[in-house]
């Protein structure tokens, strides 16, 4: 039975805490969401990085 519920954990946790991020986010913020994520994700990589998520934020901006 515990060893169930260790597969199950990893998949369900994830699940949980983008709902608990995406709850209070309305309308075209949800949209925007992707764009935010794959914007930040970008910007962590030295020296391109900032240049290449110059489109994932124009993206965010245009569904705000």
């Amino acid at each position: 039975m515990r060893s169930g519920l260790k597969s199950y954990l990893p998949r369900v946790v994830p699940a949980i805490a983008l709902a608990f991020v995406a709850m209070p986010l309305e309308g075209c913020a949800v949209a925007a969401f992707p764009c935010r994520i794959a914007s930040a994700t970008l910007k962590i990589v030295p020296v391109v990085g900032h240049a290449t998520a110059v489109p994932f934020d124009a993206c965010a901006a245009a569904i705000d």
